[in-house]
């Protein structure tokens, strides 16, 4: 079940890859995550002091927060993989130019959990070219519903 989904990295990259990562958070945050209190659109995936970090994910405390906790809405976030899969992506973003995206936020079995992209950046053309693409699907289905 789909928490929220970051449409702006569908729209800038090129997904090649997808993975399941656990995310460190606090209590508060989860409470906020499941209000639906959350943002994925300035967010990135960076490789700091072994370990990769989700950066820039803006979750708003609720109001009821915790008065001897100081929320943070935008502090570093600590992605949980497995060792391969560290190697494995750190590889192709040192070496081939790719860049790790947080793709959306869902639950699975209770837990909170980031599905991460493997993405390259798209061109100005790519990015038209989707639309159009996008665009004529749509006008497709209009078509179909039209004639049925």
């Amino acid at each position: 079940m789909s928490i929220i989904q970051n449409r702006k990295a569908f729209h800038d990259y090129f997904i090649e890859e997808k993975l399941e990562a656990g995310l460190v958070l606090e209590g508060w945050e989860v409470k906020a995550i499941r209000a639906g209190r959350v943002q994925l659109k300035e967010s990135y995936i960076d490789w700091k002091k072994g370990a990769f970090w989700l950066i820039g994910c803006h979750i708003t405390p609720l109001q009821s927060a915790s008065t001897h906790i100081k929320p943070d809405p935008v502090r570093p976030r600590k992605l949980l993989l497995s060792q391969p899969e560290i190697n494995r992506f750190i590889g192709k973003v040192e070496r081939a130019g790719y860049t790790l995206m947080a793709l959306d936020l869902h639950y699975t079995k209770g837990f909170i959990k980031a599905e991460v992209g493997l993405a390259k950046g798209k061109k100005l053309h790519d990015k038209r070219e989707t639309e159009k693409e996008r665009e004529w699907q749509r006008e497709k289905q209009r078509m179909l519903r039209d004639k049925g």
